[in-house]
């Protein structure tokens, strides 16, 4: 087999569970490159994370990327540096490089036209009605057009739902009451948000949706490994029970079961390999009743937080890299629909069986949890430590205390 080394970007859970599949499957330690360290990959022994400074400015990242693979190179010709971008700052600079770090690193990315046009809400609601892919009724509205109060004029009813169209843009404000995404029950909230996001120097556009009925467990995760060629390899669903309550990171999945849905599959297959995508595809869609279909909230153009799910089901994320960038193994074309038997959680047990509703995906679950078919992200037998535990031990008691704050039904503010 080819020697290689992967490096990925970030340093988050997302990093985390990508650098566990790589030890899983290789034995292998992961390096990361981040602009800031986030617990998840803190006293690792399966990932090293290195710190750069201003790491999230194009010219630095790649300026640096270039040393880094110049350097790496020198020290071992023959080894292949695997780049895998896992998280949006990462993705749409690696997108913005373009082939200009191809002579050092293997890695897939998007033309940077296509890349902005999917990750930008606002046009991938467009690419989704040329598509006709089922999406939520919307209303985008500019800086100008919230100055003139445009967003009073909806053409759907409350409640509505409201996400900034560019999410990197918002990672880099803060204001009183700012979150991932809003639930609004009349208009008043709503106008006293938006002001203020713009008010605190957001710019981009603002995304208002009809809010699709039901709780966290209407909403699926779909996961697709596109491959170089940009051919859908493998293709995963899940079935999300819970979601994180707190203001700073409402919408993170955590609490996913295996489900399976071949129009899902068949429909988004299609898509991926019309446009040539290449790399992980993660779409995020909500079950509507009204109409029966699934509606996409999204597209994340690299694996999302939850994305060990796959993993742990069986489908191991590294290999489908190493397989395609590494090996350039053959496909016949016969995309993999998988299906799973295992629960994913990124909270506690208790938290699951204190907070996610009575029925039978709950019971499905419990017994998920029973059997020890479940696992966690950061719980890895191989890579334990007393400092480890003590911080998984941390974040774990600050969710408690975070549902106990903030969870309600979907739908309603606490």
């Amino acid at each position: 087999m080819t020697r290689f080394q992967p490096i990925l970007l970030g340093s988050d859970i997302n990093v985390y569970g990508m650098a566990r599949a790589f030890h899983e499957e290789y034995g292998i330690v992961s390096d990361a490159y981040a602009y800031f360290q986030l617990s998840p990959t803190k006293f690792s022994k399966i990932v090293n994370v290195h710190i750069v400074d201003d790491f999230n400015n194009f010219v630095t990242f790649r300026d640096f990327m270039l040393d880094l693979g110049k350097r790496m190179k020198a020290e071992d010709p023959d080894r292949v540096l695997l780049l895998i971008p896992c998280g949006d700052v990462y993705a749409n600079l690696l997108s913005q490089c373009g082939d200009d770090l191809r002579k050092y690193f293997v890695y897939n990315t998007l033309d940077i036209n296509l890349s902005r046009r999917l990750a930008y809400k606002s046009t991938f609601y467009q690419i989704c009605e040329q598509y006709d892919l089922p999406h939520p009724k919307t209303k985008t509205v500019t800086a100008d057009e919230v100055k003139a109060g445009e967003y009073r004029n909806l053409p759907f009813s409350y409640p509505v739902a409201m996400k900034p169209a560019n999410s990197v843009e918002w990672l880099n404000i803060d204001f009183e009451g700012r979150r991932k995404a809003y639930i609004f029950n009349d208009p008043a909230e709503l106008e006293t948000i938006i002001k203020r996001a713009y008010a605190a120097g957001y710019t981009s556009e603002m995304v208002i949706q009809d809010f699709i009925p039901g709780d966290d467990s209407r909403m699926r995760v779909l996961n697709a490994y596109v491959d170089q060629h940009h051919r859908v390899r493998m293709m995963f669903l899940g079935h999300p029970l819970l979601e994180d309550p707190s203001p700073v990171a409402a919408g993170n999945y955590a609490a996913i079961l295996p489900d399976y849905n071949e129009g899902v599959f068949r429909r988004i297959k299609a898509f991926l390999e019309d446009i040539g995508y290449e790399g992980v595809a993660n779409f995020d869609m909500k079950y509507d009743e009204r109409d029966g279909e699934y509606k996409l909230f999204e597209i994340n153009l690299r694996q999302g937080r939850s994305s060990y799910f796959v993993t742990l089901n069986g489908f191991n994320l590294a290999k489908y890299f190493v397989d395609d960038l590494v090996e350039d193994t053959p496909f016949d074309g016969n995309t993999l629909f998988g299906r799973g038997s295992k629960l994913w959680l990124e909270i506690p047990k208790s938290i699951f069986l204190d907070y996610v509703a009575e029925g039978p995906d709950k019971e499905t679950g419990r017994r998920m949890l029973a059997s020890g078919d479940w696992g966690t992200t950061l719980e890895y037998s191989k890579d334990m430590n007393p400092l480890r535990w003590a911080m998984i031990r941390h974040m774990f008691s600050i969710y408690k205390k975070s549902y106990a704050k903030y969870f309600t039904k979907k739908g309603e503010l606490k």
